[in-house]
């Protein structure tokens, strides 16, 4: 994540117009010339993934998880975690695999994932719909320069999944205001991406170094809301299985350390992350692992799923 800022000056917007494709082999562009889909696809260099426009039932694990992806030079780049988003590969992320263009078509070849192909129309200056006849999903990305991507937007915006980017949070500090409290006593917590995606655990643990060695004494689901009218300010809700929940401002301090005010007793707390892990696809393909965590990091659709109106002209 870039410096945090104050103030911002760009807001993503993803504007979805399902009513208009071009499905011409070339496009036109604001150009004299036509401009083929390779350039195209290099004309932004970032496409910032609106999962909440995806039309179809199914997934692209890759598509999936990733905020941004970039196409440079046949090689395909994305932006999966949000930890060093905007400086990590300078911006770009990481490789996560290689592509090629025929017509309108594009051909992925995923590093975990394999190969993978969809059909490329281009919905307006910069939104295209990446739509896949393997699963009849369409994904819509919306372009932006480097220099003009707010990267604090999408980090802040999507905070609930930096939360599970760290194998565990490990408590460094306790304000010496603020009354005595339960939750004095809890020196880890961890945020997990498996199940309903707002699981968390916590733990009474003191000075473990390896955080597989933690024993987790309770276990809940959390929530991270808005605080209207702000960007930067969230609340986190703790909601355990057996006892009555906390609640928190939850502040960022940077890319690794946090600070919770616990509502309640007024006790402030900061949190280090330990072990953190890169995603390229699966929790177990790369970087540090979640013991317990097997299943697919993904970000998750906000809006209902619905019927693709795309149809499938290829021979598969």
């Amino acid at each position: 994540m870039k410096t945090l800022k104050l103030l911002f000056g760009f807001v993503l917007s993803a504007t979805l117009l399902t009513s208009c494709v071009v499905d011409d082999v070339v496009i036109v562009d604001n150009n004299p010339q036509p401009i083929s889909l390779n350039q195209l696809l290099n004309s932004y260099d970032l496409w910032y993934v609106d999962v909440n426009a995806t039309q179809g039932f199914g997934e692209v694990p890759f598509l999936q998880i990733a905020f941004t992806v970039s196409f440079r030079n046949g090689v395909l780049w994305a932006n999966n975690n949000l930890v060093g988003i905007g400086s990590q590969g300078n911006g770009y992320g990481i490789p996560i695999g290689y592509y090629d263009t025929i017509g309108m078509q594009l051909d992925v070849d995923h590093d975990l994932d394999g190969y993978d192909s969809f059909d490329v129309f281009q919905i307006d200056n910069n939104t295209i719909e990446l739509y896949n006849p393997f699963t009849d999903t369409s994904y819509f990305l919306d372009g932006y320069q480097r220099a003009n991507f707010d990267y604090d937007f999408v980090f802040y915006d999507n905070i609930h999944y930096f939360l599970q980017e760290y194998e565990a949070w490990e408590k460094t500090f306790t304000s010496e205001f603020g009354a005595l409290n339960e939750f004095d006593n809890e020196n880890y917590l961890q945020f997990l991406a498996a199940g309903n995606d707002s699981e968390f655990r916590s733990s009474q643990d003191v000075n473990i170094t390896n955080p597989n060695n933690i024993f987790w004494d309770y276990t809940g689901v959390y929530n991270v809301n808005d605080v209207p009218g702000t960007l930067y300010d969230k609340t986190l809700t703790l909601d355990y299985d057996f006892f009555s929940n906390e609640f928190f401002n939850l502040s960022v301090i940077d890319d690794g350390t946090i600070e919770l005010l616990h509502a309640a007793s007024g006790t402030v707390y900061e949190f280090r992350g330990r072990g953190y892990i890169e995603f390229l696809r699966t929790e177990n393909a790369q970087g540090r692992m979640v013991q317990q965590e097997n299943t697919l990091k993904k970000r998750k659709q906000k809006t209902v799923k619905k019927d693709n109106p795309r149809t499938n002209t290829r021979n598969i």
